[in-house]
């Protein structure tokens, strides 16, 4: 495993994309600072960039460095969430522009997954996490699901967890606004 976050890793800080294993279902990812590359997650995706990605992180303390004020309700929501949970912030920085929601904001979420985890650690960045899939096409829930297309369009393929064929669920979202207002965008 060690060594497949070092090629990823790798591949990321030359600007390239990655097609990895996350806390829910497999993603393709890249250097969420670098806006080359998050450009080539969207013609792969075959999707508008004003839709806007989300990003990986392995530690809830690094969410201050991607987003302006993070609110308190926020610290509360990861502490007591049993499963993964996208929250979406006001005021995203330090990431790549064409990632960031036109008003502003940016889904983050904290991974606890062994592979994605240690990714994060490695780089040392936020990572960009999407499904594995062309957009408004059915998300593929494990790698045998993941469309030829797709694995001949990214930089890298991440030898782990390929076999594994459980159906993991997308992460619930949930964008948290101004004064802690809450709104639930996907349970």
């Amino acid at each position: 495993m060690l060594d497949e976050i070092k090629k990823a890793c790798d591949v990321m800080q030359q600007g390239g994309v990655i097609l990895y294993p996350t806390d829910t279902v497999w993603g393709i990812g890249c250097d969420a600072t670098n806006a080359e590359a998050v450009k080539k997650v969207y013609e792969i995706k075959k999707r508008v960039d004003n839709k806007a990605l989300l990003v990986l992180t392995d530690n809830p303390v690094k969410i201050d460095f991607y987003v302006d004020s993070v609110p308190e309700i926020a610290w509360d929501l990861i502490e007591v969430s049993d499963k993964p949970l996208t929250i979406i912030y006001s005021k995203a920085k330090n990431l790549a522009e064409n990632l960031i929601g036109e008003d502003g904001s940016i889904g983050i979420r904290i991974t606890n997954e062994e592979f994605s985890k240690k990714l994060c650690q490695r780089f040392k960045k936020a990572i960009v996490s999407t499904s594995a899939n062309i957009s408004g096409e059915p998300t593929p829930l494990n790698f045998k699901e993941i469309s030829q297309a797709i694995k001949d369009s990214v930089d890298y393929i991440v030898d782990y967890r390929q076999k594994d064929e459980s159906k993991p669920n997308p992460s619930s979202i949930i964008k948290v606004g101004e004064g802690g207002l809450i709104q639930v965008i996907r349970e």
